[in-house]
């Protein structure tokens, strides 16, 4: 019923999924739609209807449907927009809509392109102006030898009396500057309708022209990229009598034509009595309500615009060549790219002529909507010529965006990935849970692993490569800001992470949401992804382009199978990092060039460099460029703050990381294994989202690695009760094996200055940083004064 409600014309959605939850009785339920107001809307009308069929309640739903549709007339793409934005879907094209009006745009980055309505990026704003002149207009026209009305501006109405004698009754009166037919008079033969039809020009316009009245019918012709596209006979607003109605119920009958709409939101507009309606009524002998004799046909307008209520038959077949060149050469002398020319013609079939045909006026940003659903003949695939003029053919506005998700080392990843691509000289963007950067300019901060924050980059205009890490959070509230991404890297599911959050309860529901990103994958893409992970591995069955399996062993089964049939690996043997591809292998650097890696000693990092460098060269990023990338991204407070950060601080060992789940203190613990201090302090904490048993697994994995343990809550409660997230690491820190004293601080700078007075020289402190940046910023300003010192493993 919600679809139901938003569908239009020129828009059908029939997407929706209905999954249960964990609470017997509750379910989800999500539905495509346009605009999200429209659909919340309309699924509360849809929830109040079938409540009034189940318990009998009252409900005007014609009422509530009536102003839901006349919501999406004011809020929704219009027609012409409408089939822009279509015919760049269709072409797979990028499409963001900017602003609640008509501006859209079109691809990413650098390749981007935009549209407002009948507007390009290619729309020459000195051709808007020329054509908003309608006097110029006519004499750059005249000048080029094309047939034009003669006219002149008026002063006053005695001037424009004046004009019109000089030029020969009957006369055209219109502003200067108006459009969409508004207050323009036709057909003028007394100084009573020359006075009126100059007041009404005035009060629309500072300026107003008289010109000479060209015979025949109407016609609205396009010319698109020096094309001519399309062609419509126009018909002016009328009424039919049937001698019962008056000229007003005959108007508001003839406007419950569903394809009418106010301005510009359907197919036809609805036809308005104003003061030009009056005034022609009046020439007619009528008024609104004046009851006219069954069959005679009243106009209600002399100008034929649809925007007043007129309807089009469309007639491109039948225009003669000479009057479409004609159109062309009109377009072509003011510079518009899309031009709607409106013409005067005896016969559209016959050459152009003094006799047969006269340019009335030129119209940037002409309405489309004429071409699309004429009231007659045949439609026109308008916003495919306008979108064909702005790519070119198999363009998309694409941009190589590489997205990375997993449960642990997605934002060193991300980072490093960013850095390989910034060997190139491409202005490379990319987003993470520390900031948005483009071209190393920080534009945001914070946590930004979001689709809000990736459409940041993507609409960056220098951006020419994207790297984005993709948060299972974000997936949840609104998917992904991209419909496919050139990579998809997945680093590890392992145990899982913030289960139980969302109706995410097993991990392996954690990785169907994680794995989005690989069923996104473009057909000519790749998917780089852990082959010692199972979970991730099974992704490789959704993906729809390549495959890349990378391990940090050079004994993964999976792997070698894959590259037997063909595809691509990367692996590591005897401190090295390998390339397979079929079933050849070629060592690519040796992991004592990789500082990230420590000559490969910590293992975690060793598998984010293998996922990193597999995005690079799935991109087919030049090997050599790779290599200088690998060798120059340093594990420092500089290129990777907040992980795995190694210091000297007065003789005590002090390491950094933002580790925070049991696969990550893992990881972190093996690594730590590899150093020679005895005495060992750790400053912890964990989000408040983990469940209880998680939160005591980190306590016991922490009791037998440290003397100390510094338990502390920063920023990332949650939702708990003060000390809480302490009392449960505390918890699975009792009947400690090794950890001799526990102490639970509120606010973790405080736990990290105690925890360093409590240290001597020789011994290590691990801090976990709940707020990465914050500890970052205390330990330089607080410890290391001007320079950090790296300590070797």
């Amino acid at each position: 019923m919600t679809l139901a409600l938003q569908n239009r014309p020129d828009l059908v959605l029939n997407f929706f999924m209905v999954t249960p939850t964990s609470q017997p009785g509750v379910f989800r339920v999500a539905i495509q739609y346009d605009e999200e107001e429209i659909a919340r809307s309309g699924f509360e009308i849809a929830r109040r209807l079938l409540e009034t069929a189940l318990l009998g309640l009252p409900f005007d739903f014609q009422a509530a449907a009536e102003a839901l549709h006349e919501r999406a007339d004011d809020i929704c793409l219009g027609p012409s927009t409408r089939a822009m934005v279509n015919a760049a879907i269709a072409c797979c094209i990028p499409v963001r809509r900017l602003t609640e009006g008509s501006l859209v745009q079109l691809g990413w980055g650098r390749k981007q392109k935009k549209i407002l309505a009948a507007a390009t990026s290619q729309t020459s704003a000195i051709a808007e102006d020329i054509v908003q002149d309608k006097d110029l207009t006519r004499i750059l026209l005249h000048q080029a030898g094309l047939p034009v009305p003669r006219g002149r501006p008026a002063k006053d109405v005695d001037d424009a009396w004046a004009a019109a004698l000089e030029i020969g009754l009957p006369v055209v009166i219109k502003p200067r500057d108006g459009n969409q037919g508004r207050a323009v008079s036709l057909n003028l033969f007394t100084r009573e309708q020359v006075n009126a039809a100059f007041e009404a020009a005035q009060a629309e316009g500072d300026s107003v022209i008289v010109e000479q009245f060209a015979e025949g019918d109407d016609y609205r012709l396009l010319v698109i990229g020096k094309q001519f596209v399309a062609a419509s006979r126009r018909k002016p607003a009328h009424v039919i009598g049937d001698g019962k109605h008056t000229i007003t119920e005959l108007v508001a009958i003839v406007n419950e034509d569903p394809r009418r709409a106010s301005d510009h939101a359907a197919a036809l507009s609805k036809i308005r009595i104003d003061t030009v309606a009056l005034a022609v009524l009046t020439e007619q002998g009528m008024e609104p309500d004046s009851v006219p004799a069954k069959g005679r046909q009243i106009l209600i307008r002399r100008n034929a615009n649809l925007s007043t209520g007129g309807t089009a038959v469309d007639v491109t077949d039948e225009v003669h060549p000479s009057i479409k060149n004609a159109c062309i050469e009109a377009a072509n002398m003011v510079g518009l790219d899309i031009c709607g020319l409106d013409l005067v013609a005896i016969d559209i079939t016959a050459p152009l002529s003094d006799r047969n045909g006269c340019i009335i006026e030129l119209n940037a940003r002409p309405g489309l909507r004429m071409h699309l659903y004429p009231s007659e003949g045949k439609a026109r695939d308008v916003g495919t010529a306008v979108i064909s003029t702005m790519f070119g053919p198999g363009e998309q506005g694409r941009i190589p965006v590489i997205a990375i998700t997993g449960v642990n080392g997605k934002t060193t990843t991300t980072r490093f990935a960013a850095h390989l691509l910034n060997q190139t000289n491409w202005t490379v963007g990319h987003t993470s849970t520390d900031g948005v950067f483009v071209g190393g300019r920080m534009l945001d901060s914070g946590d930004c692993s979001g689709p809000k924050s990736a459409r940041r980059v993507l609409a960056y205009p220098l951006t020419d490569a994207a790297v984005l890490e993709v948060a299972r959070g974000g997936i949840l509230r609104e998917g992904l800001a991209f419909d496919r991404c050139d990579v998809a890297v997945v680093t590890n599911i392992g145990e899982g992470d913030h289960l139980g959050l969302n109706e995410v309860h097993t991990i392996e529901e954690l990785a169907f949401v994680k794995g989005c990103i690989v069923r996104n994958v473009s057909p000519t893409g790749t998917a780089v992804l852990n082959a010692a992970d199972p979970l991730v591995v099974k992704m490789a069955e959704t993906c729809p382009g390549n495959i890349l399996f990378f391990a940090a062993t050079s004994e993964n089964e999976i792997l070698h199978a894959h590259c037997r049939k063909g595809g691509k690996g990367l692996l590591v043997r005897d401190g090295s990092i390998w390339t397979v591809e079929g079933g050849q292998e070629t060592k690519f650097i040796e992991l004592s060039e990789v500082p990230l890696t420590m000559s490969g000693t910590i293992s975690f990092q060793v598998e984010n460099t293998l996922a990193a460098l597999g995005s690079a060269w799935a991109l087919g990023i030049d090997p050599d460029l790779i290599r200088q990338g690998m060798r120059s991204f340093a594990p420092g407070f500089d290129q990777n703050a907040g992980r795995f950060n190694v210091l000297d601080i007065g003789g005590i060992t002090v390491v950094c990381d933002y580790g925070h789940n049991i696969d990550a203190l893992r990881a972190l613990l093996q690594s730590l294994r590899h150093f020679p201090n005895q005495r060992r302090i750790v400053v912890y904490s964990s989000a408040g989202d983990r469940r209880d048993e998680d939160i005591i697994i980190q306590g016991q994995m922490l009791s037998t690695e440290f003397d100390e343990a510094w338990l502390y809550e920063g920023d990332y409660v949650r939702g708990r009760k003060s000390g809480e997230i302490m009392a449960l690491l505390a918890k699975g820190l009792q009947n400690a094996q090794r950890t001799q004293r526990v102490e639970s601080i509120l606010g973790h700078l405080k736990a990290v200055d105690l925890a360093i007075a409590s240290a001597k020289p020789g011994d290590l402190v691990m801090i976990q940083a709940d707020t990465a940046d914050e500890t970052v910023q205390h330990l330089q300003q607080g410890y290391l004064n001007v320079a950090t010192s790296q300590v070797s493993a």
